[in-house]
């Protein structure tokens, strides 16, 4: 199991453009990709519960990746989350 944390730079949060191109990141693999905020906890392959949480600018999201593709599944959602929020 993969963990770790960001913290949100983007203006405006997670929104709907960004939160859609992470569940196609996620979808790529395999593995479980979850995204947690304030002891929430939700699918990353699931644009609605993304957009659920609500995360603002300056926030911080756990993602934990657990699967067999993991380590390239972490890698993977880092470098989107550093590039794009």
């Amino acid at each position: 199991m993969k963990t770790f944390e960001y913290i949100i730079k983007d203006e405006q949060g997670i929104h709907a453009r960004p939160a859609g191109e992470l569940v196609k990141v996620a979808k790529q693999y395999t593995s479980t990709v979850m995204i947690g905020k304030d002891g929430n906890s939700v699918d990353c392959k699931k644009i609605f519960g993304i957009m659920g949480l609500g995360v603002k600018k300056d926030q911080t999201v756990t993602f934990t990746i657990e699967g067999e593709d993991e380590e390239q599944a972490s890698h993977a959602i880092q470098s989107f989350m550093s590039e794009n929020l």
